[in-house]
């Protein structure tokens, strides 16, 4: 018998495990199999609707205590699904969802009422995806195909300052613009109904800011925002009310008809958010929501001629110019929002900025960059109907402010954009006084850039066949520097780094991002295991390899 030469074994082990490590992960038609899963197209599909109650007012409820959604299965939601307070839907990590296509009444949903639960406690290896009925998951699906279905709906029992008197009564089809029901409880935008599972909030007594409405983490929402009524598409995730006590990480949103994330007061914390190719805001707020977020990164379509295409972050602090407290005062660490240099506004657009301040908005920004908008940091001075001699303008500005600086824009970085600085959508010597841009460049710390070196925003990709022609690059090298610290706090990471990612290791949505599959940017896909290039990944690669631990690797 002859001896195997055991370092030849040992090096085939290594090579097998070194590559198996730095193999892209998230091979969508292969979803899950880190954790067990059978391969998407063998899995059997469960329609929703047989579980739960259909007809009369309990419609669309789940009716187990506790379901449970696993990978063996691909599960429809083949009409609006309700998790009910006291019940709970627990998803597993490799699991699909998708939602049948369909408009207004027929459009599908999840909603997890006040007082219900979801876990959805994805990993990197093993996402949990909830996608359009039509999407095969191996990236061809093509990202023009928003509005497919409807969205994620979780509502909760944290504060928020809807009134009646302000912002109501409830009017059916009117979208936004009046969607309370009474005090502290309002309608989730998009639907049409006063029917309480469709509503978020409680009576300001029965407040709780530490409310849990449960885990997502790992979890893509692909091809969202239905059309439920003209002006009221439902978003990717509407997070209404929603208690510190849940847990929002790593959520990867593609092609939304609508905003991303809408967050309706309450004070939940959001971190490391992944928003493409949706058509509106990438992150809108509203009604007083006072939590944290750190590590954002957004990017726009490429295409200018879109319809849709609105502000990075729009940030407003109450609604109807109600004058009425909690604002909303989130805190905000380390993102980057990438826009298309869009100049028209189209549709029911309001702002094209990176930032836009309106509706008397507080809240604090720092470390983040800004590209290619054509206004970066937009903010409302006009009072229009609003009682009293404040807007956002006046709870920013140190000259002819209120005094409260409670809206606070410090240490960002600006590039490409038309004008850094706006007033009423007016970049004019006319709307921007002087101490306007000394405040904004010179005491705030923020930075105009033509360029940023190992940054790339301009970029091309058909919206059709999903072809990248030109990758974006969304980290800067080397690292754009800044004098603040994110706070360790339990919450917050402490970098002093501007934007969403650091140079030079291994970008935190490199194994579960739709990025990594569709190969949009040159700073974000998973380590190469060819590494000589020979369309082969063998010992000889482990073997160069060994010699470049140090490479960067994003």
């Amino acid at each position: 018998m002859k001896k195997k030469n055991k370092s030849i074994s040992k090096l085939a082990a290594l090579t097998a495990m070194v590559i198996s490590a730095f193999a892209p992960v998230y091979a969508q038609t292969n979803l899950g199999a880190d954790c067990g899963c059978p391969a998407v197209a063998s899995r059997t599909s469960v329609l929703v609707s047989t579980l739960v109650t259909n007809g009369g007012a309990a419609d669309g409820e789940l009716i187990a205590t506790n379901t449970i959604f696993d990978c063996s299965k691909n599960w429809i939601l083949d009409k609006k699904i309700y998790v009910p307070s006291g019940k709970t839907l627990t998803i597993l990590p490799g699991t699909v969802i998708k939602g049948n296509t369909g408009t207004a009444a027929n459009a599908t949903a999840l909603v997890v009422e006040v007082g219900g639960k979801i876990f959805a406690d994805g990993s990197a290896s093993c996402p949990i995806v909830f996608t359009a009925a039509a999407d095969n998951l191996d990236g061809t699906f093509p990202i023009s195909s928003n509005g497919q279905w409807g969205g994620i709906c979780i509502a909760g029992k944290a504060s928020n300052n809807l009134t009646l008197a302000a912002n109501g009564p409830f009017q059916a089809g009117v979208g936004d613009g009046k969607i309370c029901v009474a005090d502290g409880i309002g309608t989730f935008e998009g639907f049409a109904s006063s029917n309480s599972k469709d509503q978020f909030g409680v009576t300001p007594a029965q407040f709780d800011d530490n409310d849990n409405s449960g885990i997502l983490r790992y979890v893509s929402i692909r091809y969202a925002g239905a059309i439920l009524q003209v002006g009221g598409e439902l978003n990717a995730l509407s997070l209404g009310s929603v208690g510190r006590g849940t847990i929002i990480e790593h959520i990867d949103v593609i092609s939304c008809a609508d905003d991303n994330i809408e967050v309706w007061g309450g004070t939940v914390n959001l971190k490391y958010l992944s928003f493409m190719f949706g058509n509106d805001d990438l992150l809108d707020y509203d009604d007083g929501w006072r939590g944290k977020a750190q590590f954002i990164f957004g990017i726009k379509s490429d295409v200018t001629a879109n319809v849709d295409s609105d502000n990075g972050i729009e940030m407003d602090g109450d609604d109807q110019k109600s004058n009425l407290t909690p604002r909303s005062h989130p805190v905000i660490y380390n993102a980057t929002f990438i826009g298309n240099s869009k100049t028209t506004l189209t549709s029911d657009n309001s702002g094209l900025a990176g930032l836009e301040a309106k509706e008397l908005t507080e809240g604090e920004i720092y470390n983040s960059i800004f590209a290619n908008y054509r206004y970066g940091f937009n903010v409302i001075k006009a009072l229009g109907t609003r009682t009293g001699t404040s807007e956002a303008y006046h709870n920013w500005a140190a000259v002819g402010g209120n005094g409260s600086t409670s809206l606070i824009v410090k240490n960002n970085t600006f590039v490409g954009c038309t004008n850094d600085i706006s007033v009423n959508k007016n970049g004019g010597a006319a709307a921007v006084l002087p101490s306007d841009s000394v405040q904004f460049f010179t005491t705030d710390g923020n930075v105009h850039a033509t360029s940023i070196p190992g940054f790339t925003y301009l970029w091309a990709m058909n919206p059709s066949t999903n072809v990248v022609s030109a990758p974006y690059d969304a980290v800067p090298s080397p690292a754009l520097a800044s004098s603040i610290t994110a706070p360790a706090d339990g919450f917050f990471t402490p970098v002093n780094y501007r934007g969403a990612f650091a140079p030079g290791v291994k970008s935190w949505m490199s194994d579960y991002s739709y990025a990594a599959l569709l190969g949009t940017t040159a700073g974000l896909v998973p380590c190469p295991t060819d590494i000589n290039g020979d369309g082969i990944t063998n010992n000889v690669d482990f073997l160069q390899l060994v010699g470049q631990f140090n490479q960067s690797c994003h």
